[in-house]
């Protein structure tokens, strides 16, 4: 089958496509996917530079986020049959221990993310357990399709589950053009949030507020602590940070007393200093978040059906210009996804 492969870690010219790459094998329970489109995500980078702890055998195979059509089925899955077009769930865990049992897959012991140490979606065929495969919505193209799971999945833990967000909270987003970014902007903007989010150029901007952001800060032009201050002198009741070392601290000082910060990426450094007293004596809440739960993924995808979510592809490459694509999302100049199309 076509495919690009991670032959080593680092730069891009690991990055291999080749066509004779092995078709994967299903089992009774498993279902193979013909790949229609994948998103790339910052974990894929990752994991191609070889900069996490844990790291893939190789040659591997990156992208978390698959739309595309059941090619085919084990003899024990009944959820789904051939021809449907799907998307997968990239979580991935043992489906039978306490904590998947309790519903919170993602805290499972043997938890993994397609693309991570299992072979993703960069290839014309894909195999997943029968119980990570979601009928696609009806609305949205492959591309579109392909551009949510992950990022929207993250941050509905993050400003749902754990941020516990209410129509009345005032919340702080960084980077608010990215995929996360996307995905909080209008998130928290559907739980009736009142929405300060950041950017890096004015046309961002712009887009932010067509998303529904009610302010943007430029975050090159202007000191976001005080601009966050000026506009409420108590400070933000929430602030989702998945910038990471060069944010973290400024995060801190934004929040209100008794105010959250919900984290879970480390773009620039995963190294943050912070004044512990202040963290205490205003009992601020540091709530960090990994992934989320397959059960919530069916929530989205129905909101995403009803058009209260909205994917935001930036551009499509086909699957050749892989290599392309990761130049493109490290260069930060996208609004929303990156997405190749098989």
């Amino acid at each position: 089958m076509r495919a690009v492969i991670l032959k080593a870690f680092g730069g891009i010219e690991n990055l291999e496509y080749v066509e004779d790459f092995p078709k994967p094998e299903i089992r009774e329970d498993e279902v193979l996917i013909r790949v229609k489109a994948v998103a790339l995500n910052h974990l894929d980078i990752w994991v191609r530079m070889g900069a996490l702890a844990v790291k893939p055998e190789l040659p591997h195979i990156l992208g978390s986020d698959v739309s595309g059509v059941v090619e085919k089925v084990g003899s024990l899955v009944r959820n789904v049959k051939e021809g449907d077009e799907v998307i997968l769930s990239p979580g991935l865990s043992c489906g039978v221990c306490y904590e998947c049992l309790s519903g919170r897959d993602n805290l499972c012991r043997y938890y993994d993310i397609l693309g991570l140490k299992t072979r993703g979606g960069y290839a014309e065929y894909i195999k997943v357990p029968s119980r990570n495969v979601m009928a696609k919505p009806k609305n949205l193209s492959f591309e579109e399709a392909a551009s949510y799971p992950l990022t929207f999945l993250t941050v509905w833990n993050a400003l749902v589950r754990k941020g516990n967000i209410k129509p009345y909270s005032r919340v702080l987003i960084w980077a608010g053009s990215s995929g996360v970014g996307v995905a909080g902007i209008q998130i928290a903007k559907l739980m009736g949030a009142f929405v300060i989010a950041t950017a890096g150029s004015e046309e961002k901007a712009k887009r932010c507020k067509e998303l529904g952001a009610d302010i943007v800060i430029n975050h090159y032009q202007e000191d976001v602590v005080k601009r966050v201050r000026d506009i409420f002198k108590e400070g933000v009741d929430l602030v989702m940070d998945h910038v990471g070392e060069k944010t973290f601290g400024r995060s801190i000082e934004c929040l209100k007393k008794g105010g959250k910060l919900v984290f879970f990426g480390t773009t620039t450094g995963s190294n943050a200093q912070i004044d512990i007293r202040y963290v205490f004596v205003r009992e601020i809440e540091l709530l960090g978040t990994y992934m989320g739960t397959s059960a919530d993924l069916f929530k989205i995808t129905e909101l995403f059906e009803r058009g209260l979510l909205k994917p935001i592809v930036d551009r499509v490459f086909d699957l050749k210009s892989a290599r392309e694509a990761h130049s493109y999302l490290e260069a930060s100049t996208h609004f929303g996804k990156v997405v190749l199309r098989i």
